[in-house]
């Protein structure tokens, strides 16, 4: 069988959602994207002149011919960043519905029953899936620092380092929806690392695949789920196995 490319599975997060077991699971998460990103596309708009006057002070004078290519890649790069930022904080507040949306999901796609879906048990996994956010956060944030650093370089923090901002922005939005199918099966944030390194540059692609809808008004209100459910047909067919079969190797090892 011929491994599917992710934007394959990116496709295919566009026809989970509209499954009729699906679509009650997706509306949380579609409305709390909706307002949250509403309201922080407008404080970006409001304030991204200041932002373009910032980068371009540190472009030395004889560079100033081109100052308009520079806007457009300061624009980006700070695009790309707050869609990050945006998704960042939506996932945090809507983390327990996308968990539940990729329960469901699996559940379709392996033809196995859903843990119990109770509001009660959602509440209970709160606090667990907030310490897993903030797992995320701080790995985001180890990496950020050095990367910001970078863009007050001249030329480099012009050019170069937008780059690196998209790359590794399309990476963690990976991470970001990878890791619901992986919390739900108590898998680590490292072990989660790790095996989605074995596909870096296809994950990364559907990271940039993501981060390409984020920016795009209207279809950024739902693509939130849309990502949700493509991550979770890649641990489906990708991940899900090489943990069973893992835990079966350790399970026969410890016990004889």
């Amino acid at each position: 069988m011929n491994k599917k490319t992710s934007f394959q599975y990116f496709l295919q997060g566009w026809s989970l959602i509209q499954l009729p077991g699906i679509r009650r699971y997706v509306v949380m998460p579609m409305l709390a994207n909706i307002i949250i990103m509403s309201l922080l596309f407008y404080w970006f708009f409001s304030m991204i002149s200041s932002v373009v006057d910032l980068g371009l002070d540190y472009m030395p004078t004889w560079m100033h011919w081109l100052r308009y290519l520079a806007t457009l890649i300061i624009v980006v790069t700070f695009a790309i960043f707050f869609c990050y930022f945006f998704s960042t904080i939506t996932n945090i507040i809507a983390a327990p519905f996308n968990g539940l949306l990729a329960e469901q999901v699996e559940a379709q796609l392996t033809g196995q029953p859903a843990p119990d879906a109770s509001v009660w048990s959602l509440v209970k996994d709160i606090p667990r899936i907030m310490s897993r956010e903030l797992k995320k956060l701080l790995y985001y944030i180890v990496w950020c620092i050095p990367l910001l650093l970078t863009s007050f370089i001249p030329v480099f923090g012009q050019f170069v380092t937008p780059v690196l901002w998209f790359i590794f922005t399309a990476w963690m939005i990976n991470i970001q929806y990878a890791d619901y199918a992986f919390d739900n099966h108590k898998v680590s944030f490292y072990q989660m690392r790790q095996l989605l390194q074995q596909d870096k540059i296809d994950n990364t692609c559907f990271g940039i695949l993501v981060s390409f809808f984020t920016m795009i008004p209207i279809l950024n209100l739902i693509i939130m789920p849309v990502a949700v459910c493509g991550s979770t047909a890649i641990w489906v067919d990708r991940y899900r196995d090489q943990i069973y079969n893992t835990s079966k190797e350790v399970d026969f090892f410890r016990y004889r």
